[in-house]
C-alpha cells in the first residue's frame, strides 16, 4: 500500500501552489482527497491511486 502523498508533493506534481491545493481540497473541488479540521488546524490526505488517475499517471 502506497504511503499519502503530502500537499507539496502533490501540488509539485501539478505545477500549482500548495494554497492550491489545501483550498482545493478544503472545499471538496479536488477529488483525490479531504481536509480535516481539527480544532482550528487542517489535516490533509491524498489518496495516491486517486491522485495519480486525476493527474493521468498509471498505477503500476
Amino acid at each position: 500500500m502506497e504511503k499519502n502523498i503530502s500537499v507539496k508533493e502533490a501540488a509539485n506534481k501539478m505545477g500549482k501552489s500548495e494554497q492550491f491545493v489545501r483550498v482545493g481540497l478544503q472545499r471538496g473541488i479536488l477529488p483525490f482527497g479531504v481536509a480535516v479540521k481539527l480544532s482550528s488546524v487542517y489535516t490533509y490526505y491524498i489518496n495516491p491511486k486517486q491522485f495519480k488517475e486525476y493527474i493521468g499517471e498509471r498505477n503500476d
